[in-house]
């Protein structure tokens, strides 16, 4: 489902939405998509911090669909991460996974690229994590994508803000916690009890700096020939 929103009601959501709380941008998130006839969901990677916004999400619609792409390269830790948010929080959790196993990958294509390997290092995002996050947001076929994406994550991200136009899936995407510091995040995990996860690594990124596809201009032409 594709949504069409003018760059000006963008920056005026933006403007109100600025001296929201994490949790009132949430709730507005959900009653958008409920406005449109439509739902939100939320995606996650069970990265450091995402507890706070799947906490967010379920507070504001217990079901809410939690869109996670399982490429299969994910730390024991992390897989561990993920079993304890989905009991602790009743996660609505759709796993989509490449059409490759991993073991298949690695035997044709070698080793995860390497920062230095950039084509080949897209081509590895396209495959295992790109064309099954499409797949999944077809299937569920959202107006809201919510997600957690912070301003200080790196510098394509600070060029965003709390609501921006998704060029690569069509839908309207939502960061609640956009402005928020690592410490927020933080005092946000401790004051509501909640486990973090620091062992987390994102093969498709390779370093944290580099942008895997997913919020990427140059995402929607890999899916595209995907």
């Amino acid at each position: 489902m594709s949504v069409k929103v003018s760059e000006e009601q963008i920056a005026i959501w933006n403007a109100e939405l600025r001296q929201k709380s994490p949790l009132e941008i949430t709730h507005w998130a959900i009653a958008r998509a409920k406005e449109s006839g439509a739902k939100a969901i939320i995606s996650t990677n069970f990265r450091p911090y995402e507890a706070v916004v799947l906490h967010l999400a379920t507070q504001a619609q217990a079901d809410i669909p939690v869109l996670w792409v399982d490429h299969g390269y994910n730390r024991p830790a992390t897989y561990k991460h993920a079993e304890e948010l989905k009991n602790l929080l009743g996660l609505n959790l759709k796993a989509y996974l490449p059409k490759i196993t991993t073991a298949h990958r690695d035997a044709v294509d070698g080793p995860i690229p390497t920062p230095k390997e950039e084509e080949k290092l897209k081509k590895f995002s396209t495959l295992m994590k790109l064309e099954p996050f499409q797949r999944g947001m077809k299937e569920l076929s959202p107006t809201i994508w919510i997600t957690a994406l912070r301003k200080v994550q790196n510098p394509n991200r600070a060029e965003l803000d709390i609501v921006s136009a998704d060029a690569n899936f069509g839908s309207l995407k939502i960061s609640p916690v956009f402005y928020f510091s690592d410490t927020e995040m933080e005092d946000y995990l401790a004051e509501h009890k909640l486990p973090n996860e620091w062992d987390y690594f994102d093969p498709a990124k390779a370093d944290e700096k580099r942008e895997c596809g997913l919020h990427a201009g140059w995402g929607k032409s890999a899916i595209g020939n995907g």
